[in-house]
């Protein structure tokens, strides 16, 4: 087990007039290798979750443990936590600072302590790995576009070979194609290295496509937690929230109202697909 939250809550500003909740009792358990959704509205506390887990923000009360240990011990090593569990945040120009893309992705292994040789293996390796391209490895990360710069800075994470990868909504402000190119090479990642990905997006369709587990949060606390099928059958609660389920979802239940015998818990476009034409095909063998 990687990860566990243990009763953590949070609060903002504690000691002014007027503290506001950011995290209620939340636990949870993050188990190694699982690909893992994270969604809510906008202020659920599902960033401020992220930042919890690589030790950026400190509960107010409760612990997190990583790999039986309790990262608020005294003296326990933030860095290396901080190596093993990588953040790539929302915005990329939070992460991007050097005069290349090259020397932006060698600084987190260079801050390990490695040598020069091994950091640059290390950063070719996770620029190719995250499909960067290679003409521009020497550019400066400010000219790169919107899709090339959130390449830029997950490869950044990744030269420090990360045990666990957290994305704060990584495809957001990206063209179709372009949420499709960087979180399809995600999953690859997650599959080939056993990478434990949390994903905080905004788009359904993207989370049912990629993810195992769902986590919705909503105002500071776990709202449900379990997989896409079985969350995005919750549509009407999650709507109560601020939230839908991917576009499918609907359109197959519109469709076993109208008498088509369907499963009404597929989320992904393909699936659906596959679930008409075996019962447009059983129909055709019935007739």
């Amino acid at each position: 087990m990687s990860l566990i939250v243990d009763h953590i809550s949070y609060i903002y500003d504690q000691n002014s007039g007027i503290p506001t909740v950011g995290l209620e009792d939340v636990s949870l358990s993050v188990p190694d290798g699982q690909f893992i959704g994270v969604i809510g509205h906008t202020g659920s506390g599902k960033s401020t979750l992220m930042q919890h887990l690589n030790g950026l923000i400190k509960a107010t009360s409760g612990t997190i443990y990583y790999n039986g240990e309790d990262i608020y011990e005294k003296g326990y090593d933030l860095k290396k936590l901080r190596s093993k569990v990588g953040l790539v945040f929302q915005y990329p120009e939070h992460q991007l600072f050097a005069e290349t893309v090259f020397a932006d992705v060698c600084y987190g292994p260079g801050n390990l302590g490695l040598s020069k040789k091994e950091c640059e293996l290390r950063a070719y390796d996770a620029l190719r790995r995250v499909g960067f391209p290679e003409e521009l490895i020497f550019t400066s990360p400010f000219d790169l576009s919107g899709g090339q710069k959130r390449r830029a800075a997950i490869a950044g994470v990744l030269a420090m070979k990360p045990e666990v990868l957290i994305l704060d909504e990584p495809t957001a402000g990206l063209d179709p194609k372009g949420r499709d190119e960087v979180l399809g090479q995600i999953k690859k990642l997650q599959q080939e290295e056993n990478l434990t990905v949390l994903l905080v997006s905004h788009s359904m369709e993207d989370v049912a496509k990629y993810v195992d587990r769902i986590i919705v949060m909503n105002h500071g606390k776990v709202f449900l937690d379990n997989t896409p099928e079985v969350v995005f059958s919750h549509y009407k609660e999650l709507e109560e929230i601020g939230l839908s389920a991917p576009q499918v979802t609907y359109i197959m239940h519109e469709l076993a109202e109208k008498g088509l015998n369907v499963r009404t818990d597929v989320s992904t476009i393909e699936e659906a697909a596959d679930e008409i034409a075996a019962k447009i095909k059983d129909r055709m063998i019935q007739n």
